[in-house]
């Protein structure tokens, strides 16, 4: 065992008087020492449950032979951060949550890991030192939160965004959006919709890492428990198998991961965390094979925000494993990958059967015959940009209209909630991408304003940042280049006008080469001043086609 290099032999016998003072018994370190790597906490809702399900995983871990050991792991709350600076630091976490988990298992020799994990960063970056460090590991999240309930129907954090704008064009009473402020959020659990958070929660039951029901059963339910109690009991085995991460993460893995994202309709964040992920386990994922993945996977689910069905909803019609059975009517998955159940995909998924058509469309009937992310390309993004295109009205697929331009979220949100935005504009939002913010904020204010103006199909906005998900609309993020580096983004000018194609997959300035390369030579990059680890990251990241990785330059 791993495990054996800090507690056998006479060498060992100092480390073994700290194991004392710890309160270990001889009878548990001889068991393999399993670490569980807890994300409670009081300021994150998702993640304010998880001292229960860190419990019932030391349980199962007891009660399958092994030495549960819990040690932390930092998240950050991307409704609470949103808005403000504390967004610059949500997606660089990310890497800390990765480079400290690293450090605790390796200076520790733990046998194997379960991550206990359930917001937006926290999901991936776990994932990310599971597949680094390569020792058994599983996955159980704390779960999504039951939906808001107004005037007799579902709601959720991405209503409470809108309500603002609402209420700034004048078509909310400040009485309703109190209102909205007591109820949109009535449950722990990571936020209702298919936001970030529960897509990658989701994904993780794609890729393999987590047991069935691990992104879909609700944080308040007891079934998460006996969930996190079956995670606890099953890595023992794994451990006993030698299962790890990279035998489960493969490259088959991923392309499952990414074809059911399209099915799914994932936050587009699903395509800045899979590549980093993938990276971590040494597979190149290249974003160019979403639109081919799309361009025959059906999208299977609208749930909020592209539509009225929930988190809950999903779970009741099935979860994870029904979509995933639909999808195997068309043999768009690999099955015989592994996974931590121990058995193949194809294995998990037999017999799990679609309860709810509303809810999960078969897939002889599709809200489309695409996937619900396109990567769009063009003179404005030749690298790429990113669409959820499932939350996206009919009438805004193909759009041109004048740029509006805007160096930074702030001062985008003043122009929208100041009645300066109207119908037709394309809102341009750059020096927000992974170098320029740094950080790469998302732009949940401003989407949810331009919804909450009446705007929502008639306004795009593009930008090198990114998007919650709980954003819908015309929102395309991700633009790489991004502006710090020179990207055409830098050299947009207002009322310049934009082209928009997502059916085609096409994002253009119509401006020609001439005018743009003119436009670059006096230009000079909008550099924020910061310090501490902003300044380390800055220095350090990618763009965010590749996953805004941070890589040491050579």
């Amino acid at each position: 065992m791993r495990s054996d290099s800090v507690k056998c032999g006479n060498s060992q016998a100092p480390h073994r008087s700290l194991f004392n003072a710890l309160g270990y018994t001889e009878e548990e370190r001889r068991r393999p020492m399993i670490g569980i790597v807890s994300s409670y906490n009081e300021i994150v809702p998702g993640h304010m449950n998880l001292d229960k399900i860190v419990d019932a995983v030391k349980m199962g871990v007891a009660m399958a032979g092994g030495m549960p050991v819990v040690f932390p792991a930092i998240a950050v709350c991307d409704g609470i951060a949103m808005g403000h600076v504390g967004m610059k630091y949500s997606l660089v976490t990310r890497d800390l949550i990765a480079d400290s988990t690293e450090c605790m298992a390796m200076a520790h020799g733990f046998d194997g890991l379960v991550c206990v994990p359930n917001c937006d960063k926290n999901v991936p970056g776990l994932l990310m030192a599971a597949a680094r460090l390569n020792i058994p590991t599983i996955f159980v999240s704390g779960g999504p939160m039951l939906a808001g309930r107004i005037d007799g129907h579902k709601t959720s954090l991405s209503s409470m965004f809108e309500a603002v704008g609402s209420v700034a064009a004048g078509t909310m009473s400040q009485e309703k959006l109190c209102e909205f402020e007591e109820k949109a959020c009535p449950t722990c659990g990571s936020c209702s919709g298919m936001y970030t958070a529960n897509s990658m929660n989701c994904l993780t039951e794609v890729l393999g890492m987590g047991l069935g029901g691990n992104g879909t059963i609700p944080a308040v339910y007891s079934e998460r428990i006996r969930l996190a109690k079956h995670a606890g009991m099953k890595i023992m085995e794994l451990v006993e198998k030698d299962i790890k991460p990279r035998d489960i993460m493969t490259e088959k893995a991923f392309m499952n991961a990414l074809t059911v994202d399209m099915a799914l309709g994932c936050s587009t964040n699903s395509m800045l965390h899979l590549p980093a992920i993938a990276k971590e386990a040494g597979v190149d994922l290249n974003l160019d094979i979403a639109n081919e993945l799309s361009a025959k996977t059906p999208n299977l689910c609208h749930l909020a925000p592209a539509g009225p069905t929930y988190m809950e909803d999903l779970n009741e019609a099935g979860g994870v494993y029904a979509v995933m059975n639909e999808l195997t009517k068309k043999n768009l998955l690999n099955l015989d990958c592994m996974t931590v159940t121990g058995k193949t995909v194809g294995e998990n998924i037999k017999g799990c059967v679609n309860k709810n058509p509303e809810v999960i469309r078969p897939v002889e009937n599709p809200y489309s015959e695409t996937g619900g992310i396109a990567i769009l390309k063009g003179n404005l993004a030749p690298d790429s940009g990113v669409v959820k295109r499932s939350a996206v009205v009919p009438e805004m697929l193909v759009h041109q209209g004048p740029a509006r331009v805007f160096d930074c979220e702030e001062d985008a949100i003043a122009a929208i909630l100041g009645g300066k935005i109207v119908a037709g504009d394309v809102v341009v939002i750059r020096y927000e991408g992974p170098k320029g913010g740094p950080g790469m904020r998302e732009m949940l204010n401003p989407t949810s304003a331009i919804a909450g103006m009446g705007l929502g199909s008639s306004v795009a906005l593009i930008t090198d940042g990114r998007f919650s998900g709980a954003s819908r609309g015309a929102s395309i993020g991700h633009v790489s280049p991004e502006a710090a580096v020179g990207g055409p983004i830098a050299f947009v000018q207002e009322g310049d006008i934009i082209s928009i194609n997502i059916p085609e997959n096409k994002l253009d300035i119509l401006v020609s080469d001439e005018e743009m390369a003119k436009r670059k030579e006096n230009w000079k990059p909008v550099m924020k001043e910061v310090s501490g680890y902003l300044a380390r990251y800055r220095e350090l990241v990618t763009s965010g086609n590749r996953g805004a990785v941070l890589e040491i330059k050579k």
